[in-house]
């Protein structure tokens, strides 16, 4: 190849590269869109090495023109990815110390059903030893792998599904009302309950996983499950945690009015991306698992977990109760055009 044909080829490139950052602008619900969320950084760092790639061939009026546009691209990106690197305040603030009463711990893992290694999953719980588990994309097979989990974690919520989309939910703490709901789709489950912490204060939990966004999805019913959810935690006002494979990204803006509805905490913001999908591809991960929590809680500790066989890594993370909590930190807050945002979103799947 020529110099020229491959000055011609990075010009494409920068083509595409712009596109993909710009159409995400557009509101839409088509799902190849909104998948242009979840690349941000991979897109970003294509960006650097194709300006300088065709900087270095090319100074013509056409590759000139690219790289501004490349730069300016760029510079989007590199602000969506910005909150959640360790050059920006934190969200979430840390706890120092954590009375064993306000204390509660959960690892969150979406198993990938085809996945049959159930010997790791297993010993990355008993390793964590964490108050609650969440398990997703869990079908019968990983129902009855998990029988050990039950004596040690006596309350639990099982819904298996072959599709991919079962769950399964085991608690050392104690259960009020768990439900198993399908807020969008017949097919897709999610859990909400309250959950007793070791010193008796109740706290709502959400258990997540709507379908993700693709060629072949919209990905309207995602939005509108995670907004009628914000909505709920906007209501209740009290100790909550959501957690789960949300399909979707730190920095998307449906999770951005997700949170300003809720008011919930993201603990990744200046803290880093956590990462958790693709397990197997380490060119190619974005964080699509998540717990968030509401300002009554701080951060004690995060971790993403080894491999485990499934194409996502686990994700461990423990809270403390605090009542000087909401004194020390700032909970997301609605816009007007937010609350519009989240009305759209519900009405565009009835």
């Amino acid at each position: 190849m020529t110099l020229k044909h491959l000055s011609t080829v990075l010009k494409l490139l920068a083509v595409l590269l712009a596109a993909a950052t710009f159409l995400p602008l557009i509101p839409t619900n088509i799902g190849f869109v909104r998948s242009l969320d979840f690349p941000r950084l991979q897109i970003a760092v294509a960006f650097v090495a194709c300006i300088v790639a065709l900087l270095a061939m090319s100074r013509d009026a056409l590759a000139l023109t690219l790289s501004g546009t490349m730069l300016a691209a760029l510079a989007l990106q590199a602000s969506h990815i910005l909150p959640f690197t360790p050059l920006v305040a934190t969200q979430a603030k840390a706890a120092e110390t954590c009375d064993a009463g306000g204390r509660v711990s959960l690892v969150v893992l979406n198993v990938l059903q085809s996945n049959r290694d159930y010997a790791a999953a297993l010993d990355v719980i008993e390793r964590q030893s964490p108050d609650i588990v969440l398990l997703l994309e869990t079908d019968a097979g990983w129902q009855s792998a998990m029988a050990p989990l039950r004596e040690r974690y006596p309350n639990r919520v099982e819904q298996p599904q072959d599709n991919t989309y079962g769950l399964l939910f085991y608690s050392r703490l104690r259960l009020r009302d768990p439900t198993v709901r399908f807020l969008i789709q017949k097919d897709v489950p999610s859990l909400r309950t309250t959950i007793e912490l070791p010193g008796g204060e109740a706290v709502t939990f959400h258990g997540l996983h709507p379908r993700p966004p693709g060629p072949a999805h919209s990905s309207a019913p995602r939005d509108a499950e995670l907004v009628i959810v914000a909505c709920e935690v906007a209501r209740t006002k009290g100790p909550t945690i959501v957690a789960g494979d949300l399909n979707d990204v730190a920095w998307s803006r449906t999770n951005q009015i997700f949170q300003n509805v809720s008011g919930l905490l993201d603990p990744r913001q200046g803290r880093g991306l956590f990462s958790t999908f693709h397990a197997q591809y380490p060119f190619a991960r974005w964080p699509l698992d998540h717990v968030f929590f509401s300002e009554h809680f701080l951060l004690a500790d995060m971790q993403r977990l080894g491999y485990v066989g499934s194409d996502h890594f686990p994700i461990s993370v423990s809270l403390c109760r605090a009542p000087r909590a909401p004194m020390l930190q700032d909970a997301p807050e609605a816009s007007r055009e937010d609350h519009r945002d989240a009305r759209e979103a519900v009405e565009a799947v009835r």
